[in-house]
């Protein structure tokens, strides 16, 4: 029978023991101890051990890895990729990057979010798909620090709360660093939409009686005027009061909800002839080329909206790549397809395009880089997406803008 440690027992001998039992140890071991402040590592086959303090504001829950608990069957890769289908469920953004900061596992909706497919990313630095230097990139901070992070809010223009957990191998060394972020932006942004509305809602009565006051008197003056002063009320007063009240209309429109009339109508069929049609004039007379491609997986596909309504954004979109043209032939590409039961239809160009310090902000309301724009095509475009429970990004560089534009799908007409 083994006799207990008597309380009276040489401390030094007592430590000498521990580090013996742990070097005859076969397995791999990290053991974290936040409280006391320090980590043991002892590879697997090793005889090695290693202590050493923790980083300031380390997890506050002691940690325990035997090193075969990572000992998988199968490649670690293969786990991942059963493990992709089952992320791409969750609303939260769910990313695995390896010991080299590359990305081995995105699941749909943080490609989706920052604009990218998820075959774009694999096997790239995390830096390329959050568009953040290394040094803001909490994923890499975890990798660099080893210390894993709980419901971290983060502040950048990514805006969310962060979680990242470390998976160890077993040798005790970082072999994945997991990413678990809540994107708060959209929430964020339907916030701003929501003030914007309320100070509309607060100001556009007080505008347009005025305006209304104001324009109605020049009409009744007209005939009292020179024929000179008519034409000036005619021309440019009356005109630019239309604007203004105008303007007015188009940002209530953003900034609340409204009733649409929808029917179902065959997507690929719309783009084909109807968006095409429409635009090869005006193509024309811009001398730019247009290119339609279109997936056959969404034929006989539906979505549900007015049909008017989404004309309008094709045309904003159209519009702004006029705008927006730079030194090379405008070239346009319109394609359709298949996304995760969803319809994705985007609206490439060649321009300048948009620079990355102001990309986040085309789709805010008066937000205008045009002399005489009023910055609201954009915001009223997206505003029409979301009204039909869709969803619409954007990303540029040097190469041209593409917008991409997310609608529910209906495989059939319903009865």
């Amino acid at each position: 029978m083994v006799k207990p440690i008597q309380p009276t027992l040489d401390p030094e001998k007592e430590l000498l023991f521990y580090r013996r039992l742990l070097q005859h140890l076969p397995n791999g071991i990290t053991y974290r101890d936040p409280e006391l402040g320090l980590e043991l590592h002892k590879r697997e086959g090793g005889s090695s051990v290693s202590l050493q303090e923790l980083p300031a504001h380390s997890a506050d829950k002691p940690f325990l890895s035997l090193g075969q608990e990572y000992q998988f069957p199968v490649p670690f890769s293969q786990v991942e990729r059963w493990l992709t289908p089952l992320f791409d469920a969750i609303s939260h953004h769910i990313t695995f990057i390896d010991k080299n900061g590359l990305v081995t596992l995105c699941n749909h909706r943080a490609a989706d979010d920052f604009g990218f497919h998820r075959e774009d990313v694999i096997g790239k630095p995390i830096e390329r798909l959050l568009n953040l230097p290394p040094h803001k990139i909490k994923a890499l901070e975890t990798l660099r620090t080893g210390r894993e992070m709980y419901d971290e809010e983060v502040l950048d223009q990514n805006y969310g709360i962060c979680n990242n957990r470390i998976i160890r191998d077993a040798n005790g060394d970082i072999f994945r660093v997991m990413s678990v972020f809540h994107y708060l932006n959209t929430e964020r942004e339907s916030e701003k939409l929501a003030l914007a509305g309320r100070i509309a809602a607060g100001i556009a009565h007080e505008i347009r009686n005025p305006l209304t006051t104001v324009r109605g008197y020049l009409q009744f003056l007209q005939d009292d005027v020179s024929s000179s002063i008519r034409e000036l009320f005619e021309q440019l007063l009356i005109p630019e009061l239309d604007r203004a009240n105008g303007i007015i209309t188009k940002f209530l429109s953003i900034t609340k909800e409204h009733d649409v009339k929808t029917e179902f109508f065959p997507i690929n069929v719309f783009l084909r002839e109807y968006i095409q049609q429409l635009l090869v004039s005006e193509a024309f007379l811009h001398s730019i080329t247009m290119e339609y491609t279109l997936s056959p997986d969404l034929d006989g596909c539906f979505v549900q909206m007015d049909r008017n309504e989404l004309v309008q954004v094709f045309l904003n979109l159209f519009q702004n790549a006029v705008d927006a043209k730079g030194d090379r032939p405008l070239h346009i590409v319109i394609s359709s397809r298949l996304v995760d039961n969803q319809v994705r239809i985007t609206f490439e160009d060649n321009g300048a395009g948009i620079p990355q310090a102001i990309i986040d902000y085309v789709f805010d309301p008066f937000f205008s880089t045009k002399d005489a724009g009023t910055g609201l095509g954009l915001s009223v475009t997206k505003k029409i997406i979301q009204n039909h429970s869709g969803s619409m990004k954007v990303r540029s560089s040097d190469a041209g803008t593409i917008f991409s534009i997310y609608l529910p799908l209906h495989r059939r007409m319903p009865e």
